[in-house]
């Protein structure tokens, strides 16, 4: 991918992973991009590097511009790898004047990298520097969504490089939010947020508060990873203000993992009951759905309704991993119940319910275990607790 100016004299140079897949348990299935932002002023700045292994494409972006000894400053908006990765090769390259990146931020590469002798600066909110005809602001972050994150916010261009915050993971040839189709793009988004900034969700609050205290004026989003926000960056502003709250909507989700499918026949009856009180629902099997995939569903489900059968004293492997990624993610404000059935010993339904006790779901039911295959009386149960789940969502909790 050629380098692209994204205002003038304000280049996108990062590079685009086509083949990854996985992102620490992720399912990544359209791949991703690390974004590296060139301001060419008096002071020629590189925001962010990008993961290690993709230096060939950050230089060849770099060197249709520039050469990139001439590169004067270096921002480290986030620390993590997949932005900092090549950042020890370019620092020999370019040897920069200043490296600008947050306290944590200095702690969090001097501690990775073993580079004390870099020229850091370690910047806080409110803090600018002048780039010529530029100026950048920084805005810390802090655990959005590690403790080194920040922006970095160009007044002149109302052009705001905000890391990982308000990205996708999609690897497109597209750069800009109005080349793709919105409706894709706000699902990776969603996806991104759910999996990736939801335990934060309170700092994401105060965050869009403290944007508006500032009266910031933002014409551009950069993020981090996928396509940049110029045609409407006000909407992912409003997105994330509504994640952010964690408000569940009329939808239920009924999760299950089965042995013998007798679990996945009361799934379909909680199903048939959520149906008859008009609530939506969506069915998952962890057999066929990614753990990151239902979490994205999670982030405005109002219930969550979950099953395995016993296996070992314990549930299915598949739901203790899907409930252990869950509970990192800390989902708010959300009705649960459990059901599951067993053959001898029927510990599942217990576990589950208390792990749902545990995240702070609001559990409803002491939940439905049933040995071996349900009869007609116990599917029936099953309806009903669907339905009782449907009527929790729609009295809103």
């Amino acid at each position: 991918m050629p380098p692209v100016e994204i205002l003038k004299d304000v280049y996108w140079v990062g590079a685009i992973d086509w083949n990854i897949r996985d992102f620490h348990g992720y399912s990544i299935y359209r791949g991703t991009t690390y974004n590296a932002f060139l301001v060419r002023d008096e002071k020629i700045t590189l925001f962010d590097t990008v993961k290690h292994g993709f230096k060939a494409e950050l230089l060849h972006q770099i060197s249709r511009i520039i050469d990139p000894t001439a590169i004067d400053y270096l921002v480290v908006n986030h620390v993590e790898m997949d932005h900092s990765g090549l950042l020890p090769e370019v620092v020999d390259l370019v040897k920069p004047e200043r490296i600008f990146c947050s306290e944590k931020g200095e702690k969090g590469l001097t501690a990775h990298f073993r580079r004390e002798d870099w020229p850091y600066e370690a910047v806080k909110t409110g803090d600018s520097i002048g780039l010529g005809s530029r100026t950048v602001q920084f805005i810390e972050t802090r655990m959005l969504h590690w403790p080194d994150s920040m922006f970095s916010y160009i007044p002149e261009d109302r052009l705001l490089i905000s890391s990982d915050a308000f990205g996708q993971h999609w690897a497109t040839a597209e750069r800009f939010d109005d080349e793709v189709d919105l409706s894709l793009l706000l699902g990776h988004a969603a996806k991104y947020y759910a999996n990736i900034l939801l335990p934060y969700s309170n700092l994401v609050q105060k965050l869009l508060s403290k944007i508006k205290e500032m009266d910031l004026k933002v014409d551009m989003i950069a993020p981090d990873h996928g396509v940049i926000w110029r045609g409407n960056p006000g909407k992912i502003l409003e997105c994330y203000d509504k994640w952010s709250q964690q408000r569940g909507r009329l939808k239920a989700l009924v999760i299950y993992d089965t042995m013998w499918h007798s679990t996945e026949m009361m799934a379909k009856a909680i199903v048939d009951g959520l149906v008859q009180e008009g609530v939506n629902v969506q069915l998952f099997d962890l057999a066929t759905n990614h753990r990151s995939d239902i979490i994205a569903e999670v982030l405005d489900a109002g219930a969550l309704v979950i099953g395995s059968s016993t296996l070992n004293n314990g549930m299915l492997p598949r739901m203790a991993d899907l409930l252990h990624y869950m509970k990192g993610l800390r989902p708010a404000n959300k009705i649960g119940a459990a059901f599951g059935s067993y053959g001898w010993s029927g510990e599942a339904v217990k576990l589950i319910k208390a792990i749902m006790e545990e995240m702070g779901f609001r559990v409803i039911d002491p939940g439905i275990s049933v040995q071996y295959v349900p009869a007609h009386d116990d599917l029936q149960n099953c309806v009903e607790l669907g339905r009782k789940v449907a009527k929790a969502v729609k009295k809103g909790g």
